[in-house]
């Protein structure tokens, strides 16, 4: 079995005995483990000016990048981050994971028209025009979501390369959502439901993403049918257990492990963050992803990632079960 198809078998929630699967929305500490710069953090003003050599030397080696991370960590899956994220470029860079790989890894990409919380300098409008002007909003709304079908719908007439969209708007702080249930429902609901409907109509997956504290709404977004979600972040006082039962059997669940004490806490309650997680993913049989509650971000340290990592070949092992 490829790394694709356990990744696969696990959004469907089907049982796959051994190694629970793994990966990362982002793992940015590119340059600390392979000596290159993370493709998101890369600037090409002058990308136009590029003769297609150059450009195409540029995306090969961001390609390399995503297969050099997924192969030396065991991740069984690549999120690509287009840079540039035009058409072209993105269907090059799906292509050169494929020849390089084949069907060894399941791909996927952003592709989230819903509405995330505002920044800090537009918040404060964004916040009064969901009291006052709610049909402008959901104007926006039905543009952004034909505007992420209309981008799918091409990558689908080009090949179908790409296996999954991550739906990665954040709705969340940690002590409670930015919007009410009654809002989520108003602004949020329809257009995450019909994305993931449409999505699948194509033969897409879709996990939908969010840090913080989801247990307001997570029946909510259970309810659009997404395959999966993540980050289930403990930060946010996420429980794995209870969220399972909240969702039931038929969804996915990815994450868990905490981010914050991956960063400062110390080595025992790091580890035994970790193994928590893994017992709570792992009790259902099935169905689980294991990853941080958010990606291996700029600053984390990349001996507590491998930490983390040495736990999971240690314990995560359905046919192994050692809780």
């Amino acid at each position: 079995m490829t790394n694709r198809e356990r990744f696969i078998r696990t959004l469907k929630c089907e049982k796959i005995g051994g190694q629970v699967p793994t990966f990362e929305l982002v793992f940015f500490l590119t340059m600390e483990a392979f000596g290159k710069v993370h493709p998101s953090h890369r600037f090409y003003e002058q990308w136009n000016q590029m003769s297609s050599k150059e450009r195409g030397l540029h995306i090969e080696d961001m390609a390399n990048i995503y297969i050099d991370t997924a192969r030396r960590f065991g991740h069984s899956a690549i999120f690509i981050h287009p840079n540039p994220g035009d058409l072209d470029s993105t269907q090059r860079l799906l292509e050169i994971i494929r020849e390089k790989t084949g069907d060894e890894y399941f791909i996927m990409m952003h592709g989230d028209p819903t509405w995330a919380i505002p920044d800090g300098d537009s918040m404060m409008d964004f916040a009064a025009q969901m009291y006052e002007e709610p049909e402008v909003l959901n104007e926006k709304s039905k543009q952004r979501l034909d505007s992420s079908l209309e981008f799918a719908a091409k990558l689908h007439e080009r090949g179908h390369l790409l296996d999954g969209f991550a739906l990665c708007s954040d709705y969340c702080f940690n002590v409670n959502p930015f919007f009410t249930c009654e809002q989520f429902d108003e602004l949020i609901v329809p257009y995450l439901k019909e994305v993931i409907a449409e999505y699948r109509k194509m033969g897409y997956y879709t996990i939908k993403h969010t840090d913080g504290n989801i247990m307001p709404i997570v029946k909510q977004m259970a309810d659009c049918m997404p395959d999966a979600i993540h980050s289930l972040d403990p930060q946010g006082g996420v429980d794995l257990t209870e969220v399972r039962k909240i969702v039931g059997e038929n969804i996915a669940l990815i994450g868990n492990v905490n981010c914050g004490l991956l960063q400062t806490g110390t080595e025992e309650e790091c580890r035994q963050d970790v193994l928590r997680a893994l017992r709570q993913g792992m009790e259902a049989g099935k169905g689980y992803v294991f990853a941080t509650s958010n990606c291996v971000y700029t600053g984390m340290a990349l001996e507590r990632y491998e930490m983390m990592l040495d736990i999971w070949r240690e314990y995560g092992n359905y046919d192994n079960y050692k809780f």
